[in-house]
């Protein structure tokens, strides 16, 4: 009888636990992306150092990003036939190194390998996506979306700790010195990851062949769903990432100062862990393609609301609070359909590629907001735009069907 590979059973230390594998998740979801998310602390400072424009920085970030999406598809398909250790690792090394060179960089092509390429790579090996995948493999399926949400919330607690934290290391000290800090912080994650280690396949006589990655993704780009799921996505990376690297600079324009835009990014991180937890309780209660419409057509009515209202404090931080209840909550329900209609065999992969289109998103939103914000003076034409695509992607999720591909569906009987 010929051999065939097959995954073999996974079996857990005792002390791998299901609340261990999602505390130190969660644990290095926080430290990714935190220095990525307060970036936007960096613009300004950056920019009048170096006399650069708006555009130079939004373009690098608009690299990292675009990267970020590109690599990350790979990077999981390796982390769903190898085991994720290696790849987090792997990326934890490359962002604290674009880290570090990002606060030595003195020339446009220095901040865009750095800012952009290392730390694009970096964030494609080691930040929520790739943990939602580890997390999906190893915790009890019960254990799933509570996973999801969790690992998505810790990244936003990242994002109301390290946002002020920027702030307060660059008045401190320097918006250099906060880049080195940084970097140590990342190699936090290479002891970390040592606890989200999962088997290799191993060969079995007789059993049926597991799906190739190959198959998966002609099994997932040929499914109606999974394509409205992943173009729906753009919409979130696009705003998200506008937002992240444009909303502190916005603010100083309309006459607030530099600590309500840090706090308010700080606001986002700190309601996005009620929304993601929230998100990932929800999506096992409700029809996940309702629950992404109401979050993106939310998203569209408060950005109509801040831009058209008088810029005070007040206003910019509760546009903060609803803008986290709404920020990553989209990734429970995403990561939960990709789980629910193709498996987790090759989930962090499929997810990868629905993140890809996230941040095709977030490229277009950082580089289009500094662009047009040099051509014309003002972010109003990407505030529209963030608004028309919240609504459009509000559309396209709900003819999602919520149901396993054929392959997986449950034998009639």
């Amino acid at each position: 009888m010929s051999s065939t590979t097959a995954p073999a059973p996974l079996r857990l230390a005792s002390w791998r636990t299901p609340a261990v594998l999602i505390a130190v998740g969660c644990a290095i979801a926080l430290i990714a992306f935190g220095p990525r998310s307060a970036l936007g602390q960096f613009l300004t400072p950056m920019s009048f150092g170096h006399g650069w424009g708006r555009e130079t920085f939004s373009f690098a970030i608009a690299i990292q990003n675009l990267l970020w999406g590109a690599t990350q598809p790979f990077a999981g398909a390796v982390a769903d036939r190898f085991g994720p250790v290696k790849v987090l690792s792997a990326g934890a090394i490359l962002y604290a190194i674009g880290l570090a060179w990002m606060a030595n960089a003195n020339s446009i092509v220095a901040l865009d390998l750095s800012a952009g390429v290392l730390i694009g790579f970096g964030l494609a090996g080691c930040s929520f996506p790739m943990v939602v995948g580890a997390l999906g493999k190893l915790v009890p399926e019960n254990w799933r979306a509570f996973a999801f949400g969790a690992g998505t919330a810790a990244g936003s607690f990242g994002q109301f700790l390290f946002s002020p934290l920027a702030h307060a290391l660059i008045d401190t000290f320097s918006w250099q010195t906060a880049l080195l800090v940084f970097a140590g912080m990342m190699l936090l994650v290479l002891p970390l990851s040592l606890v989200l280690a999962t088997q290799r396949e191993v060969a079995v006589a007789g059993a049926p062949r597991p799906q190739s990655g190959k198959q998966a993704l002609v099994e997932a780009f040929g499914h109606r769903s999974y394509v409205l799921l992943v173009l729906g996505f753009f919409t979130c990376g696009f705003q998200l990432a506008f937002v992240t690297v444009h909303l502190p600079s916005y603010l100083l324009d309309r006459g607030l100062g530099a600590d309500i835009g840090a706090w308010t990014i700080a606001f986002i991180g700190l309601f996005n862990i009620v929304g993601s937890l929230g998100s990932g309780w929800l999506s096992g209660r409700m029809p996940k393609r309702y629950l992404l419409s109401i979050i993106y057509f939310s998203r569209a009515l408060s950005i109509v609301a801040f831009i058209v209202l008088p810029a005070s404090t007040v206003s910019t931080l509760i546009f903060g609070a609803v803008t986290g209840l709404l920020w990553l909550s989209t990734v429970p329900p995403t990561s939960g359909l990709v789980a629910l209609m193709f498996g987790t065999r090759w989930l962090t992969m499929l997810f990868g590629f629905a993140f890809f289109s996230h941040q095709v998103g977030g490229f277009l939103g950082v580089w289009l907001g500094g662009l047009v914000y040099e051509r014309t003076g003002s972010y109003d034409t990407i505030w529209w735009l963030s608004v028309l695509f919240g609504v459009l992607s509000a559309l396209i999720n709900l003819p999602i069907v919520e149901k396993p591909v054929a392959r997986l569906a449950p034998a009639a009987t």
